[in-house]
């Protein structure tokens, strides 16, 4: 068994160490990491829900206190994102943003989006298919199509929506369990130059409110609490990050795996629409985008006989959970049609994916679309996956497709 997330090979295909891990050791503690790894779905879904676990511990104990060493002044821009974002809070504050934050992300909004989704995948697909002869999936299709999506749910004006990819993959290179000195100095620029962008546009938004989820954030109040300045700005962030990495790289490594499985690809085909669906759920298991989630050890305590101590911190790999045999009956194989479900790649308990549904809107009505109207699409050649391991996604994925049909 060699759990390496530095090795190329285990980067290109983590998924045979996982069936090693889930039946010689679904628990253990990773010396190089120094973090505990569970690997089993039960546990990993048990933990999830475990209060004794959180995303942060500083309001446990201090640095200090942990044996941790000082923050570095040059992260500021960076920390200053983490420490204000729902996504790195515990209850009580965890509690207040994400009621505030839903209050703001409201239902009604994200299906507000849908007529636009569909015109944005079609439009792209339109550009595409201008093309000689081939085309790359990920990057004139996958990529542009939830960054056009964030841009108008947030309200980011046309001409500055070429910035936020960029500044999103800087910033999320930063939770890779190896990142290097140049990544963070990328992340700390993109983070101070994102934030300072996200607050002037807020200021105008609260001088001239216009009917974007800036406005809603910036105004947003529940029992007397309002979101300050950096919570929104945080916020703003997160939906980007999350909602933006997450779903290029379902599409991506969703349609790697489809054409692996020509008869998944013939089905879907068949009926867009009506396997949809249940092909992006499929998808989101397989291969999921978000392979290691990491938590504190909030208390001491003792879980399936292994002692965890404060300040540790546990590694949950969906990647391994989502292919447990002990769940999903033939979890090797894709299967759009399967029942049940119960993949994490949303996660669970407080800290469940708010975004769900738009990502879900997102990838169904985009994979829906390109197989109704590119039903000849084809590979061209073998992709590779990206030098990351958390963050699981291909380099590109170069498509072909003799036809196109009209929308």
């Amino acid at each position: 068994m060699s759990f390496d997330p530095t090795s190329p090979a285990f980067k290109h295909d983590p998924y045979p160490i996982y069936t090693e891990l889930r039946a010689q050791t679904p628990i253990y503690y990773d010396d190089a990491l120094a973090m505990w790894m569970v690997a089993r779905h039960a546990d990993v879904s048990t933990l999830l829900r475990d209060r004794r676990l959180g995303r942060s511990i500083e309001h446990v104990k201090s640095r200090a206190e942990l044996g941790l060493p000082p923050k570095d002044p040059r992260y500021a821009p960076f920390d200053r994102l983490s420490e204000n974002s729902m996504f790195d809070k515990e209850p009580p504050d965890h509690t207040r943003l994400r009621g505030l934050v839903h209050k703001a992300f409201a239902p009604r909004r994200i299906e507000g989006l849908r007529v636009s989704i569909q015109t944005t995948a079609d439009t792209l697909l339109d550009a595409a298919s201008a093309r000689d002869s081939s085309f790359d999936l990920l990057e004139d299709f996958a990529v542009p199509l939830p960054v056009a999506v964030i841009a108008e749910l947030l309200g980011v004006p046309d001409a500055d929506r070429h910035k936020l990819r960029p500044w999103s993959a800087d910033i999320v290179a930063m939770y890779e369990l190896n990142h290097t000195s140049e990544q963070a100095d990328r992340a700390i620029q993109s983070a101070a130059e994102f934030s300072d962008y996200l607050r002037h546009l807020a200021a105008q938004r609260l001088s001239d409110p216009q009917n974007d989820l800036i406005t809603a954030l910036a105004t947003v109040e529940e029992a007397g609490e309002v979101l300050t300045e950096d919570e929104l700005v945080s916020t703003c962030v997160l939906l980007l990050n999350a909602g933006h990495e997450a779903t290029v790289n379902v599409m991506g490594n969703g349609m790697w795996a489809l054409f692996r499985h020509p008869d998944q690809l013939v089905l879907l085909r068949e009926d867009p629409a009506g396997h949809a669906s249940g092909a992006v759920e499929e998808m989101m298991r397989y291969d999921t985008p978000l392979q290691l989630f990491r938590r504190w050890v909030l208390e001491d305590m003792v879980f399936r006989g292994f002692p965890f101590q404060q300040g540790q911190q546990v590694g949950l790999l969906y990647g391994a959970a989502n292919r447990d045999p002990d769940v999903f009956p033939h979890a090797e194989t894709l299967d759009i049609t399967r029942a049940d479900n119960w993949h994490l790649s949303f996660s669970l308990g407080i800290h469940f994916c708010l975004g769900a549904p738009l990502a879900r809107l997102e990838l169904q009505t985009a994979l829906a679309t390109l197989m109704r109207r590119m039903p000849t699409l084809s590979l061209v050649n073998e992709p590779q996956f990206r030098d990351s391991y958390v963050i699981r996604g291909l380099k590109d994925l170069i498509v072909k497709c003799d036809g196109v049909m009209r929308r």
